[in-house]
């Protein structure tokens, strides 16, 4: 029997594959898909992802295929400067196509030793106390002690478990593709800045993903498909292209279509029994901002180190249901600001008029700011309740109220040179300790790395990093820092670290 299956090879399932082959966990990636797909819906990774990258070394693979963009207050249709002094040593996003992500993430997934079988669709699933069982549609049985659905919106294994998926349907439609134009260049630019003055959900891109002659399309559907899994054919998208925007552009020719609606929809629950659900199986939500492949890395970025160590035997009380606790409220929050966003996109008067105030209300940095660290991801606070300091010199309340704790931290410049992401490739835990060696986690230290550096550039005197990156202690007292560690690594055998 395996230790997880992975159900679906797109960026979530890939990245969580990663995260529990660092941690030597036996994983299987089932992918209905007979080759990985060459379309790209999502458009790129905003700062936070680009942070998570950098901590698994894998940042200088998507240097190296990407384009840096600063765009802050990307939000529904808004558009500003990057704001100052954001708190990250990566003030930036990266425009990676889908598929090259794809491509680069199972890359690192086969180097790990990842096991991954394209072709493979699942059909059915149970568990029992001893693991979960899984059926294909070429009517072979698997079996493992722990599954993750990571099987997109219309989640097969979301489906089987009966989890709920409350939410909101579709009220308007959106058709997105990637077509051969034969309009001259000049003429499509012309052409859209007239039809976004009033309609924001159009518009055209050339040359996507690098392809000469080939433009991403987005222009409104007609209304709401019944069955929204059909894709358009190009005669129905020419038919929209004409009632926008006057013109076909001479599409001639297509080599992806499909559509989205602005529903918005979340899992009740993101873990039952030994099956968890991850990026869109656990969440829909439209497009805007950009956020639903970032969310789905970052599920993936908070769920592998915490299921291999349920794997393990090694994981104290509640850390795997710490990734529902922690994870859905984000989720939650992402459908909400996308709900508002579609609001702004819209083309009556009212929201035209909300757009104008947003713009105004944009200009402030405060708000500018707030909104950047929203659709980043860089100002998530996880909720780690009153054990995350001990006050000391760090400035914390005694209750755990340090406002570092639960929050990620940023890439901190460490003496000679050395940078914190730098340590952190293999995931494991960090304790970065400024104190001149006054505190230990030698009892811990088959999972957390223990950093001495006074010269670190760091205001606290110490902090404790999960996998993830999100702080979990700041401080400098010994006993405290120890029930830190018990709290998210276990209670070690030989007893607790330290006197």
């Amino acid at each position: 029997m395996m230790d997880v299956i992975v159900v679906g090879g797109g960026p979530t399932g890939l990245m969580l594959a990663c995260e529990l082959r660092l941690h030597g966990v036996d994983v299987v990636v089932l992918e209905r898909r007979e080759e990985r797909g060459g379309e790209s819906r999502g458009r790129g990774l905003h700062a936070r992802s680009v942070e998570i990258m950098d901590q698994r070394g894998l940042l200088e693979r998507f240097l190296a295929v990407s384009e840096k963009f600063q765009v802050g207050g990307l939000f529904g249709g808004v558009m500003a400067p990057w704001p100052d002094s954001l708190d990250t040593a990566h003030p930036y996003g990266l425009a990676t196509p889908q598929a090259v992500t794809e491509r680069l993430l199972e890359e690192r997934a086969l180097e790990l030793g990842t096991s991954i079988r394209r072709g493979c669709e699942v059909t059915a699933l149970s568990q029992d106390a001893d693991g979960v069982s899984v059926g294909l549609a070429d009517g072979t049985q698997l079996r493992s002690r722990y599954l993750v659905g990571c099987d997109g919106g219309r989640s097969t294994v979301r489906k089987a478990l009966g989890v709920g998926f409350p939410g909101e349907p579709s009220t308007v439609e959106t058709l997105i593709g990637d077509l051969e134009l034969a309009a001259d260049p000049a003429e499509v630019a012309a052409v859209v800045e007239r039809v976004r003055r009033t309609e924001l959900r159009f518009g055209v891109a050339p040359d996507v993903d690098g392809r000469p002659g080939v433009a991403r399309v987005i222009v409104p559907a007609a209304g709401v498909a019944e069955d929204r899994a059909t894709p358009p054919t190009l005669e129905e998208f020419k038919e929209r292209l004409r009632a926008v925007a006057g013109t076909d552009f001479g599409a001639r020719a297509a080599h992806w279509l499909s559509r989205f609606g602005d529903a918005t929809r979340q899992a009740e629950r993101y873990r039952v029994g030994r099956v968890l659900l991850a990026g869109d199986a656990a969440h829909i939500h439209p497009p805007t901002g950009g956020q639903g492949l970032n969310l789905g890395v970052q599920d993936a970025f908070n769920l592998g180190w915490k299921l291999a160590a349920e794997v393990a035997g090694r994981a104290p009380e509640g850390l795997l249901d710490s990734y529902h606790a922690e994870r859905h409220p984000v989720g939650a929050r992402v459908l909400t600001n996308t709900r508002a966003q579609m609001t702004l996109l819209g083309s009556a008067s009212g929201p035209t008029a909300l757009r104008e105030l947003f713009t105004r209300l944009m200009e402030v940095e405060e708000v500018n700011r707030y909104v950047t660290g929203m659709i980043t991801a860089l100002d998530i606070r996880y909720d780690l309740g009153d054990d995350g300091g001990d006050g000391g010199d760090g400035g914390g309340d005694a209750g755990g109220g340090h406002e570092l704790v639960g929050r990620r931290l940023r890439d901190v410049r460490l003496s000679g040179g050395r940078r914190l992401y730098a340590l952190m490739h293999r995931g494991r835990g960090l304790l970065l300790d400024r104190t001149g060696g006054r505190l230990a986690a030698d009892a811990w230290a088959d999972h957390v790395d223990h950093v001495t550096d006074p010269g670190a550039d760091l205001d606290v005197p110490a902090v404790l990093l999960r996998p993830d990156g999100h702080v979990a202690w700041v401080g400098d007292d010994r006993r405290a820092l120890e029930a830190a560690l018990a709290r998210w690594w276990g209670t070690p055998v030989q007893g607790p670290a330290g006197g």
